[in-house]
């Protein structure tokens, strides 16, 4: 019997008329295609986070932890502003520590020419910070808003869903393999069961 991993999709956008949700809904319909993988969203759009840090009592905090923590593992959805990644996804990444911890950080950027892999590269320093574990592999579209069709799909559909399964096997290793470090109780009650 195969694991299934929880996964949640990490929007990096809030910005009116974003790219992210083109991006974002191709990333989370070929995910749930795997049943190995439930999915989940988290949107900072939606979550509406304060722009001061308040702590967990706030509603929309509160809510982002229990996602974060139910999540074993994320891929982040993450447009390239300014050489960077965006302020909203910084508020969401800054609102829980904990949570983030000895967990997977896969990514998908878009951009211009550089396909938002430098937003990327200063995520990864964020993440380490947070004893995360980023993938080395990243989905990139450069000039992103030429990669996709009028129905919201990737125009090379094949190459790209591909790529994303790539990238997704090497998380699901990790994903494992850290979910049975911090469990490893959990794992050695469940083959006791089995026996």
């Amino acid at each position: 019997m195969k694991e299934t991993f929880n996964i949640a999709v990490i929007f990096g956008s809030a910005r009116e008329g974003r790219f992210c949700d083109t991006v974002g809904t191709w990333v989370v319909e070929t995910l749930k295609s795997d049943h190995e993988l439930s999915v989940d969203t988290i949107d900072p759009a939606v979550l509406n986070l304060p722009a001061a840090h308040v702590g967990a009592d706030h509603p929309a905090v509160a809510h982002l932890h229990t996602a974060l923590t139910e999540a074993d593992g994320f891929v982040v959805v993450t447009p390239e502003y300014n050489h960077s990644f965006t302020g909203e996804l910084k508020l969401l990444i800054d609102a829980a520590k904990q949570q983030w911890k000895r967990k997977p950080v896969g990514f998908v950027s878009y951009g211009g020419m550089s396909g938002g892999l430098r937003a990327v590269e200063q995520l990864r320093l964020v993440f380490a910070e947070l004893h995360a574990v980023t993938l080395r592999d990243v989905i990139s579209f450069a000039q992103a808003w030429d990669k996709f069709d009028d129905t919201g799909r990737p125009i090379d559909l094949e190459g790209t869903n591909n790529a994303l399964r790539h990238m997704m096997t090497d998380f699901k290793w990790w994903a494992g393999a850290l979910r049975d470090a911090r469990y490893p109780q959990s794992k050695h009650h469940l083959l006791e069961a089995i026996a």
